[in-house]
């Protein structure tokens, strides 16, 4: 096993982010045992948790041997701070994925970065490989927010294979569920990802059995999504006081249908291309009815101009840019964008898909009063029409007859 890269003394108090799984359950015993540290243990929690979880993963990390354990509720903060804006931007990354982990991950690292600076910590830890995208993430807000704090990657500079971390937790007696350890599974509000050997490769499905939500639902069922300016607020007639506590529900709704399970392919960070699974019933679901809204209450150009920032705004935040400052003027734009995106969006509920039916707003633009389209005008009349598409197409025309011209 190569050596960790790290000239600390044993007792160096290390702030460890930590979620209970194979990489930093491997990084607890590691830097315990080989190198003497005092590790401090702190999981966020973004919605991918139980209560019971959470006092599972307390007490494996008091087994492993941390000498402190901290968990953060932050799954309101990540709607507030992140999952809003997403859902403002309708965005999906390559038009297929939702950000489940690329978001949860920025809200981790910036709890993780303020809890090493409360425990005055000399290093932070995280469990990172070095071919991925999280290492990028957690390492630019550590060095952005303390600086003076040195980094650990355990997996990444050992370049570590799960194999050997399996073999070195059982060495030393950890009882884990190393067959569930095949596959890498983050949970959280925003949707799950599944990674295993299936995904490391161009061709490959998940096998049924590695998707964390099995499908136990047949019939349709129609869903009544109730938005108040661009949140989710209520479902069917049930009324939430937080989107949060909204998208649980929907999620324990949809999620039995294998609503929104796909692989992403996508650019990472370091620029390899990389596939992942996941599954996101209540964040496709959400997202669909929340375009569709939009397309009813918006203009054209606050839809042109949405898509165009939501797209640089989600491929930023991919990348780990969340305190770029251009970050808060874009979700300045998206939130003054959703000042009509008031009404409901009625969605049918089917085995591995769904359907809108349609939508219903007091800001509907497909008024009835102003026309039908392709039956009826009562806004204008024809010889209005006949000027204008004159004049709208003049410039074009005056091209068209100089270039004659000139043959």
């Amino acid at each position: 096993m190569n050596q960790l890269p790290t000239n600390l003394p044993a007792g160096t108090k290390v702030v460890l982010g930590f979620s209970g799984g194979l990489d930093t359950s491997f990084c607890v015993k590691y830097l315990t045992e080989e190198k003497g540290f005092e590790v401090h243990s702190v999981i966020v929690n973004t919605g991918g948790f139980s209560k019971e979880e959470l006092q599972q993963v307390e007490a494996h990390a008091y087994n492993l041997g941390v000498k402190t354990h901290t968990t953060v509720d932050a799954v309101k903060s990540y709607y507030d701070s992140i999952i809003r804006f997403l859902i403002y931007g309708n965005v999906l990354k390559n038009n297929t994925y939702p950000l489940s982990v690329s978001a949860e991950r920025l809200s981790q690292a910036l709890h993780i970065a303020e809890h090493a600076k409360k425990m005055n910590a000399k290093a932070v830890v995280h469990g990172s490989t070095g071919a991925g995208n999280d290492q990028v993430r957690f390492d630019m807000i550590f060095h952005i927010m303390i600086p003076d704090t040195e980094i650990i990657t355990p997996i990444r500079d050992m370049k570590l294979s799960r194999e050997e971390e399996i073999s070195y937790l059982k060495s030393k007696g950890v009882a884990m569920n190393f067959e569930k350890a095949a596959y890498s599974i983050n949970k959280g509000l925003w949707g799950t990802s599944v990674g295993g050997k299936e995904t490391l490769h161009s061709k490959g499905m998940l096998p049924e059995e590695a998707w964390p939500t099995q499908v136990s639902k047949s019939q349709p069922e129609e869903v009544k999504l109730g938005f108040v300016k661009g949140e989710l607020t209520r479902i069917n007639d049930q009324q939430f006081s937080h989107p949060t506590d909204a998208i649980q529900y929907l999620q324990s709704i949809a999620g039995s249908f294998g609503i929104g399970r796909d692989i992403h392919v996508g650019d990472t960070i370091i620029g390899i291309k990389g596939r992942v699974g996941f599954e996101a019933a209540a964040p496709m679901v959400i997202l669909k009815a929340h375009h569709a809204l939009e397309k009813h209450v918006l203009t054209k150009w606050q839809l042109n101009w949405k898509d165009q920032l939501a797209q640089f705004y989600g491929n930023w935040l991919h990348e780990g840019q969340i305190l770029d400052p251009v970050m808060r003027d874009i979700e300045a734009f998206l939130t003054q964008s959703q000042e009509h995106v008031t009404g409901e969006v009625f969605v049918q509920l089917m085995p591995y898909r769904f359907a809108v039916i349609g939508i219903e707003s007091s800001f509907d633009l497909m008024s009835s009063k102003f026309g039908k389209y392709g039956e009826m005008n009562s806004g204008w009349t024809g010889d209005d029409v006949r000027g204008f598409s004159k004049i709208f197409g003049n410039q074009t025309a005056i091209y068209h007859n100089i270039k004659a011209d000139n043959k």
